[in-house]
C-alpha cells in the first residue's frame, strides 16, 4: 500500500533549533539545480562567501560552508588543526565543551579540560594559568554560545591569552553567529564555524566555517595528513577558496541556494539591528519568564539573548508542560541535556524565531498551563513584564 504524502504538523519552533524559515529560504529551496561545477553556480558560491564574511566580521579568504551539520563544523576545525601528541585546551561547561574534548581525543591529541559547572562561563584566569603550566599548546577551543545551558562566553579575554602565548583560538559559534557579534578578526580568532539552522534561520545541513591565515598555514604544514578525507580543508580550498575550483565533493546545491537567501535577509537588516533584535526579545522573554517562577540557569550578563535557559521547579512537571505546549498550542521548545535533563527548559529566539509574537504567543500558553495546574493565580502576570521591556525599548 504507497504511502500516504507526508504534511508536516504547523509548529511554532521556539526550541533550541532548527529555527522559524523564512518563505523566501523556503522558496530558494524549490529553484532549479544547477551542476556544482556550473559557471553561475560557483558564482553563487562566491556571493555566499562574501556573505559570510560580513557576519563572521572577517576578511578571512577561506570563509566557506562546510557541506555537513554544525557538528561537522566542529569536526573539521579539530581534525584539521589537531596532529597525534598534540596539547589543546578546551573549555568544558557544557555538552559540546565536552564534544570538543572526545574529538579532540579522536585525532590523538591531549585534551586539557579547564571546567566550569554548567551554566557558569570558563574564566579566563584559569586558561591562563593552565596556559603557564601546559607546555607548548597547539590551540584553545572555546564554545561561544552553549547551547545546552544558555551560557555566553566571553571571548577577548582568551583570544588575548592567545596570542599573547602564540596558540591558535578555535571558537564555537554554532548558536551566536548571527545572533550576537562574531568578531572574528578584532578578536583573532583563527578557526570558527557555526551551523545554518541556529540564528541564521536556514535549514540544517550546512557549517559556515572560516580560518585565518595562520591557521591555513598551520593546517598546510602538517607533519600527516588529515584523518578525514572529506573534512580535508587543504583539499576543500581548492574548490572553494583557491581559485582552481577543482572537484573534490558534490556540494549540496539546495541547501547552498537558501543560505545565499538567508545571508541576504540577515544583510539587509544589518547586523546592529538583528543583534538589538535578538537582545530585546530576550529580554522580554526572561522577564515574563521570571514572573512564572522560572529563573535563567546562567548568571546575568552572560545569558544568551538568543537560547534561553530557565530552571523548573521540581512541583511542575516540565516534561508534560513541553508536551502539552507541543499537542495543544503547536509550540516547541527543548529540555534539557546530561546533567540538566528534567531539570530546565531551554528557548531559542533564534533568526526567525526571534518576534515579539512568538515571545508573548509563549507566554501566553504558558500561562493559560501553569494556570490550568494551579502554579499561577494571576493571569496576565508574564505578558505584563514582557510588554514593560517592549515599552522601554520602543519608546
Amino acid at each position: 500500500m504507497p504511502l500516504k504524502n507526508f504534511i508536516p504538523p504547523r509548529r511554532l519552533l521556539l526550541g533550541p533549533g532548527p529555527s522559524m524559515v523564512h518563505q523566501r529560504v523556503l522558496r530558494a529551496l524549490s529553484t532549479s539545480l544547477l551542476g556544482h561545477l556550473d559557471p553561475a553556480f560557483l558564482a553563487l558560491m562566491d556571493d555566499i562567501q562574501a556573505l559570510l564574511r560580513i557576519v563572521f566580521q572577517t576578511k578571512n579568504r577561506f570563509t566557506i560552508a562546510v557541506s555537513g551539520t554544525g557538528s561537522a563544523g566542529m569536526e573539521a576545525s579539530i581534525v584539521n588543526i589537531v596532529e597525534p601528541g598534540d596539547t589543546v585546551i578546551v573549555g568544558v561547561n557544557g555538552l559540546f565543551g565536552t564534544r570538543l574534548g572526545s574529538m579532540v581525543e579522536r585525532c590523538g591529541g591531549k585534551a586539557i579540560h579547564v571546567e566550569a559547572p554548567w551554566g557558569q562561563i570558563i574564566e579566563a584566569e584559569t586558561i591562563e594559568a593552565t596556559l603557564r603550566r601546559s607546555g607548548p599548546v597547539k590551540a584553545v577551543a572555546i564554545v561561544h554560545g552553549e547551547t545546552s545551558t544558555g551560557a555566553w562566553q566571553p571571548l577577548e579575554p582568551i583570544a588575548k591569552l592567545c596570542r599573547e602565548h602564540d596558540t591558535l583560538f578555535v571558537v564555537d559559534a554554532v548558536t551566536s553567529l548571527g545572533g550576537v557579534p562574531v568578531e572574528v578578526d578584532r578578536l583573532g580568532i583563527d578557526v570558527c564555524y557555526s551551523a545554518t539552522q541556529k540564528c541564521l534561520s536556514c535549514p540544517p545541513g550546512l557549517s559556515p566555517f572560516t580560518l585565518s591565515d595562520r591557521a591555513m598555514a598551520t593546517i598546510r604544514a602538517r607533519r600527516l595528513p588529515c584523518q578525514s578525507w572529506y573534512l580535508d580543508m587543504a583539499l576543500i580550498a581548492n574548490y572553494w577558496a583557491d581559485g582552481s575550483r577543482a572537484y573534490h565533493h558534490t556540494a549540496p546545491i539546495s541547501m547552498l541556494y537558501a543560505l545565499r537567501e538567508a545571508l541576504r535577509l540577515v544583510e539587509e537588516e544589518g547586523l546592529p539591528a538583528r543583534f538589538a533584535r535578538h537582545r530585546r526579545n530576550g529580554e522580554a522573554l526572561i522577564a515574563g519568564l521570571v514572573e512564572l517562577g522560572l529563573l535563567p540557569l546562567p548568571p546575568v550578563g552572560h545569558q544568551l539573548p538568543m537560547l534561553t535557559c530557565v530552571t523548573v521547579p521540581p512541583h511542575i512537571p516540565e516534561a508534560k508542560i513541553r508536551a502539552d505546549l507541543l499537542s495543544i498550542y503547536g509550540i516547541e521548545i527543548g529540555g534539557g541535556l546530561g546533567p540538566l535533563k528534567g531539570k530546565v527548559w531551554r528557548i531559542g529566539l533564534m533568526g526567525e524565531s526571534s518576534t515579539e509574537a512568538h515571545v508573548l504567543t509563549l507566554l501566553n500558553a504558558l500561562e493559560d498551563l501553569f494556570i490550568r495546574g494551579g502554579w499561577l493565580s494571576t493571569p496576565g502576570i508574564a505578558l505584563r513584564a514582557a510588554a514593560r521591556i517592549y515599552g522601554r525599548t520602543t519608546s
